[in-house]
């Protein structure tokens, strides 16, 4: 049995990411919806999604972009046609005046960045990233106000009167969260930071907004969005949401290369890679839906130790696989021994040349086989017994427009 995508399409070239169009303008549809309900900006974040060659698709829905990088406001001013709102941890003296040139709201992540650059921004209007010591995100490496976080700046640091260029504040609390989850969070928001916004000109409420999601409270948002409007009508309402855009919108495509078994643990190796495809399974871990297959507990890990007996570490009768199980670790095609994920019960064994179709795989994991955030490789250089250093290579724009294109 073979999961093709549709009765049409025999996919032979994979791995592949799929962007399927009607369900890209599906969400694009809603989130243009909410945006003209609610009086707000909604822009896309390129840290989630940066297919540049969709952006035609995309601007007829939104208007601007919101980057984090030199190469991200680059690909925003250049392929996305306008500028970005561009928010970065730190920016460098070697990048901060092309930076500012490809962006139209430049947020600080500190004070003393804001010091150091704000006489720089040209144009741009300026703000600050600020932290309210408040997320629901339980995830601690996606939760950008954990204690002891390097995002943003709390109320206690703030000057009771903000310098004059500054026209907003930038606050970035969710992650994939619900509306209700921003309705509690707005009340820290305000608790904390309110006393400023008559000093104000805009307010980004950061990403994490996940409103394409089909259990998501869309009148609840729209409905918070307006009573922010009515307390504090001269604030322009801005939300930078990543998944949202991309949020099923498409699947990764790969083969069965091979099955192989050890101690009683059948892997289905794949010709994609977790570690090189799918980072937040491994990092998370994330567990996508696969199609046509149930995720179970993964098996216990055999003993590696060579004078070990392995016999002794081997699943249990009722846990080891039969030979015509149909319970498969799912690996990936590189030498990294943990580059694999598990385990899935599919409906029938599994053949080599099967399609394997990850669902819902286009938001973050596409631009993590990139240069995740727009962040170049490191420039590679030989240092000479005479001492001089030859660059080897360099990594710029050009290197991740191209791996996005």
């Amino acid at each position: 049995m073979f999961f093709i995508i549709s009765q049409e399409l025999d996919i032979m070239t994979t791995p592949i990411y799929i962007i399927e169009e009607a369900k890209l303008r599906r969400n694009l549809a809603l989130i243009a919806d909410v945006a003209r309900r609610a009086d707000v900006e909604i822009i896309l974040a390129f840290k989630a999604f940066a297919l540049w060659k969709t952006f035609p698709i995309f601007r007829e829905y939104i208007q601007s972009t919101t980057a984090s990088s030199l190469s991200e406001a680059k690909l925003a001013f250049h392929e996305f046609g306008h500028p970005a709102h561009t928010f970065s941890p730190a920016y460098t003296d070697a990048e901060i005046d092309e930076i500012a040139r490809c962006s139209s709201h430049l947020t600080f992540n500190s004070l003393s960045q804001y010091e150091h650059f704000h006489d720089r921004v040209g144009d741009a209007s300026i703000g600050l990233r600020v932290n309210p010591e408040y997320s629901e995100v339980g995830t601690l490496l996606y939760n950008p106000c954990a204690p002891g976080t390097r995002f943003g700046i709390t109320a206690d640091k703030l000057p009771d009167r903000l310098p004059a260029d500054v026209e907003g504040f930038h606050c970035h609390c969710h992650c994939e969260s619900g509306a209700d989850v921003l309705q509690r969070t707005l009340v820290h928001i305000e608790e904390k930071f309110a006393r400023w916004f008559p000093q104000l000109k805009w307010l980004n409420l950061g990403g994490g907004h996940l409103m394409t999601r089909k259990d998501y409270d869309v009148e609840l948002l729209v409905s918070l969005l307006k009573g922010l409007h009515g307390r504090y009508p001269w604030l322009k309402i801005i939300l930078e949401p990543g998944s949202a855009f991309a949020w099923q919108t498409g699947p990764l495509v790969s083969h069965v290369v091979d099955v192989v078994e050890d101690h009683g643990i059948r892997t289905a190796i794949l010709d994609v890679s977790f570690t090189c495809h799918m980072p937040d399974c491994l990092e998370m871990p994330y567990y996508p839906d696969v199609r046509g297959a149930e995720h179970l507990e993964p098996s216990p890990m055999p003993a590696t130790a060579a004078t070990h007996d392995a016999s002794a570490d081997a699943p249990s009768a009722d846990r080891r696989p039969q030979p015509a199980s149909t319970v498969y670790r799912l690996g990936g095609n590189s030498c990294l021994s943990g580059d694999f994920m598990g385990d899935w019960r599919f409906d029938h064994e599994l053949r080599i040349g099967e399609e394997v179709i990850f669902e819902d795989m286009l938001h973050y994991t596409t631009v993590k086989t990139t240069m995740f955030n727009g962040i170049s490789h490191p420039a590679i250089g030989l240092l000479h017994t005479d001492g001089r250093l030859e660059i080897l290579r360099e990594f710029g724009y050009e290197d991740y427009r191209n791996r996005m294109d």
